[in-house]
C-alpha cells in the first residue's frame, strides 16, 4: 500500500482526513486515507478552501466518480469549508521487476485473454475489453499473439496498418487505433524484417518484447488457442498479472477451458474472470439458451475464479468485428457494451486487489501433523485455521479414479490416499486458489472457497 497521509491532531488537515475516512474502497474494505490514496492536502482556512488529490491504483477505477462525489460532500460538511477541489489521479504505470525486458518496463499490468478452443470469441473479448479499459481512462495496448490466424487486422481499421521497425535498434513501433496501441503479425508487411528468422514462439516473443509500448496501464495479450509451447513461452517470457478465460456454455467447453486454468495455475498466473460467450439470446424479456448452460459456472465453482460474465448472442457483435470497428466504440451505450464494462470493471478490481489487498497465506504446519495452515482475508475473522492434507486432496473431484466417482479417496493409481499424504510443492495463485503437486503426480488447483468449507481441525494455541 502507498504511504498513509497524516496530520497533527486537532488541525484542520486532521479534520479533513477524518471526513475522508468515510469514503470506503469497496474492494479493499478500507477507507481511502488508510489505503494511501489521499495526497497533496492543502488547507486555506481563512478562505475556506480545501485542495487534495486522490491517487487511485488505476485511472480505470470503476468507482472514481463516486469517490470524488463522496469526498467533496463529506469534506463540505465542515462548517468552515467553502470550496472543495479534488484532483483525481492514478499511480504511474511502471514495472520495476529486474527481469522485465526494456520494451515492457513501463507496462504496469499484462492481462492474458485465453481459450483452449478456437472459435469461442476470444479475440472479440480481447478487443472489446481493451477499448473499454481505454474508455475508462486507462492507457492500453493489445498484442494479437495468433501468428497463424491474426484477428486484429479485421477487427480494427487503423489509418496506417503497418508495423515499423527501427533498423538501428530493432525496436518495433506499434500501430495505433482510437488511442490503443496494437501489434499483430497481420500488420507486418511482406518482406518486413519482423518476419525473418524466428520460429513461431520466438516471433511472438519478438513482437511482445521488442515493441516500444511506452507507458501502459494494461497490455492485453490475445493468446492463441491451446495450451502448447507458444502459450507456455508467452507466460514464461513476461510477468503476466492475471488471465481472463473465454468459453462457451457447452459441457465440452469445460474440458478444454479446464486445461487452460490448470496451465495458468502451474505458472502461478491467477484467473480473475470467466467470460462465457454465446450464453443466451433474449426475446420479449425471456432468455433462451440454445447452447446449454453451466460451463462457465462450473469453472468458477471448481477453481474459485471470482467472476463469471455471461455475454448474449447479438448479431451486432460479430458484424462490428467484421467491419473494423469494435462494438464498444460503435455503440458504447448498448446492453452488450455495458456487459464489456462489467468485464473491464472485474479486471480492474481484481488486479488492484492482487497488487494492494491482503494476501491469502497457506503453509504446512509440521507441528500439527503436516496440516495445512490457512489464512484467508475475510474468513474466520482473518485468523488462521487448519485442515488436513488428505481432505484437501479429496476435495479435488478431478482426482477421482475413473469409474470411482463415489470414492474420491484414491490416488491416481487406484490405491487409497494415505492419512499422512503430504504435498511435494504448493503455491498461492492470486486471491482465489492455490496450486498443489502431490506425490502421485496430480497437479491440483484448490479453490480457497472450497478449502473454507472443509472440516477444520481444532485451532492451535498461540
Amino acid at each position: 500500500m502507498p504511504a498513509i497521509y497524516s496530520a497533527p491532531d486537532g488541525s484542520k488537515e486532521a479534520a479533513v482526513l477524518e471526513k475522508l475516512r468515510r469514503v470506503i474502497d469497496p474492494d479493499f474494505g478500507e477507507d481511502i486515507v488508510n489505503c494511501g490514496f489521499v495526497k497533496a492536502l492543502n488547507v486555506d482556512e481563512s478562505a475556506g478552501n480545501v485542495l487534495f488529490a486522490i491517487e487511485l491504483t488505476t485511472p480505470a477505477c470503476p468507482v472514481k466518480a463516486e469517490f470524488e462525489r463522496q469526498a467533496k460532500a463529506f469534506v463540505g460538511e465542515l462548517e468552515w469549508v467553502k470550496n472543495v477541489r479534488v484532483t483525481m489521479t492514478a499511480q504511474p504505470a511502471r514495472n520495476d521487476a529486474p527481469e522485465t525486458v526494456e520494451g515492457l518496463r513501463r507496462v504496469r499490468h499484462i492481462i492474458a485473454v485465453s481459450s483452449c478452443k478456437g472459435g469461442v470469441g476470444k479475440s472479440t473479448t480481447s478487443v472489446n475489453l481493451a477499448y473499454t479499459l481505454a474508455m475508462m481512462g486507462a492507457k492500453v495496448g493489445i498484442l494479437d499473439a495468433d501468428v497463424y490466424g491474426p484477428s486484429l487486422p479485421t477487427m480494427i481499421s487503423p489509418e496506417s496498418p503497418v508495423l515499423e521497425m527501427d533498423k538501428g535498434t530493432g525496436t518495433i513501433t506499434p500501430v495505433e487505433y482510437e488511442g490503443v496501441k496494437v501489434v499483430s503479425f497481420g500488420f507486418a508487411g511482406q518482406g518486413s524484417a519482423i518476419m525473418r528468422g524466428p520460429m513461431v514462439s520466438g516471433l511472438i516473443n519478438q513482437l511482445l518484447t521488442t515493441t516500444d509500448w511506452g507507458e501502459l496501464d494494461y497490455l492485453i495479450l490475445d493468446m492463441p488457442p491451446g495450451t502448447g509451447d507458444i502459450q507456455l513461452t508467452l507466460c514464461q517470457v513476461v510477468p503476466i498479472t492475471a488471465a481472463v478465460v473465454v468459453t462457451t456454455p457447452q459441457k465440452l467447453a469445460f474440458i478444454d477451458v479446464e486445461k487452460g486454468v490448470r496451465m495458468f495455475a502451474k505458472l502461478a498466473v491467477p484467473c480473475v474472470s470467466v467470460v462465457e460467450n454465446l450464453s443466451y439470446f433474449e426475446v420479449d424479456g425471456v432468455k433462451h439458451k440454445p447452447f446449454g448452460e453451466g460451463s462457465g459456472a462450473a469453472i468458477c465453482e471448481q477453481y474459485g475464479v471470482p467472476n463469471l460474465l455471461q455475454m448474449p448472442i447479438v448479431p451486432e457483435l460479430s458484424a462490428c468485428g467484421d467491419t473494423g470497428r469494435p462494438l464498444v466504440l460503435r455503440d458504447p451505450a448498448c446492453k452488450t457494451s455495458s456487459r464489456y464494462q462489467d468485464v473491464a470493471a472485474t479486471v480492474v478490481r481484481e488486479v488492484a486487489k492482487l497488487n494492494n489487498g491482503k494476501k491469502p497465506r497457506v503453509d504446512i504446519d509440521p507441528g500439527y501433523d503436516g496440516a495445512f495452515r490457512v489464512e484467508l482475508p475475510g474468513e474466520n475473522d482473518d485468523k488462521p485455521f487448519w485442515i488436513t492434507a488428505k481432505n484437501v486432496r479429496m476435495s479435488d473431484t478431478s482426482a477421482r479414479v475413473k469409474g470411482s466417482d463415489e470414492s474420491p479417496d484414491r490416488l491416481l493409481n487406484g490405491t487409497p490416499i494415505p492419512d499422512d499424504i503430504a504435498p511435494i510443492e504448493m503455491s498461492v495463485i492470486g486471491n482465489y486458489a492455490m496450486s498443489v503437486t502431490w506425490p502421485d503426480g496430480l497437479s491440483q488447483v484448490a479453490a480457497f472457497n472450497t478449502l473454507a468449507k472443509l472440516e477444520r481441525l481444532p485451532a492451535r494455541a498461540s
